[in-house]
């Protein structure tokens, strides 16, 4: 039978049938609650070690490094299946099924177990449990009687040193609320471009020209002497001249000026926020002890 001081050389060691063949690697060692000792191991088998089988170790042996176990390997792996994750404990109805596997005969397991005077069954090495359930240690090498290696609060488990845990039954858990500030994005409004067209008077000043009547009168001359004589000696005549003048005349012509768009831009501040949140609280209450025996307790 292995020995609690032997659980760390079994722990994620190979495991042989009795006819030199590996089972699998041993991951978790299940301790009887009644007495206290190994009584399971769980075996890593198939491919990439995807299963986990249990296999019955009190008539097992620790050969140099490895566990041999006096079962079948292909017995070892067609073994009942057990979900190892619920809790790190084995009900009675899982143990006595493999048991019944294994052709083990239950009564006997019941009789190893020795009564105490008030009629309890008497524990080993761990802190007694239910009757028939059994206890498990994870691969860090912690033994006991209910959960995981490394899951806290489980009732009677002790490490491989020996040294006691906490008793789950006797803590109480202090619980608080915690208060988590996130931001949530609001629409505040809306904002868009709307084009339009507007009159204004505009006013610009431009010259302008005109053409006016001026009557210009020279004397005769020797040197204008026969252009004035060229003409008939007397009568009637007349002539004409066409006046002109400028006006200022209006037109328009839309050429773009510049592009408008809408954009945003994020500013940040900060703000305040407040709310309540709930703690609870553990004080002591007792009887028949002072205040000084109470401060040596917390301390």
């Amino acid at each position: 039978m292995i020995t609690r001081e032997e659980i760390a050389n079994v722990l994620d060691h190979p495991v042989y049938d009795g006819d030199g063949n590996k089972i699998g690697d041993a991951k978790h060692v299940f301790f009887d609650d009644m007495t206290g000792r190994p009584e399971w191991v769980s075996v890593k088998t198939g491919m990439f070690g995807s299963n986990e089988s249990f296999v019955p170790i009190r008539d097992a042996s620790l050969v140099q490094d490895h566990l041999e176990v006096p079962y079948r390997k292909d017995q070892v792996k067609d073994a009942p299946n057990v979900d190892v994750d619920a809790g790190g404990h084995l009900s009675e109805t899982e143990e006595h099924r493999l048991y019944d596997y294994y052709g083990i005969n239950w009564d006997s397991v019941l009789s190893e177990a020795e009564r105490t005077d008030d009629g309890r069954w008497a524990a080993g090495p761990g802190e007694a449990g239910a009757a028939g359930t059994t206890g498990m240690a994870g691969t860090a090498g912690m033994a006991g009687t209910a959960g995981m290696a490394g899951t806290a609060g489980t009732t009677g488990r002790e490490d491989a040193s020996g040294r006691r845990g906490m008793r789950g039954d006797d803590a109480m858990t202090r619980s608080e609320e915690r208060m988590h500030v996130g931001v949530e994005q609001h629409e505040i409004g809306r904002a868009r471009l709307r084009k339009y067209v507007v009159t204004e008077e505009v006013e610009q000043t431009v010259p302008v020209r005109h053409e006016e009547v001026r009557v210009e009168r020279e004397p005769i001359t020797d040197a204008n002497r026969d252009e004035a004589l060229s003409g008939p000696e007397l009568g009637e005549a007349e002539h004409e001249v066409t006046l002109h003048e400028e006006r200022a005349v209006v037109e328009t012509e839309t050429v773009p000026v510049e592009r408008v768009r809408l954009t945003t831009e994020e500013h940040i501040e900060n703000e305040t926020v407040r709310g309540q949140v709930r703690k609870e609280r553990i004080e002591a209450e007792t009887e028949g002890m002072t205040e000084d025996d109470i401060r040596r307790g917390r301390e």
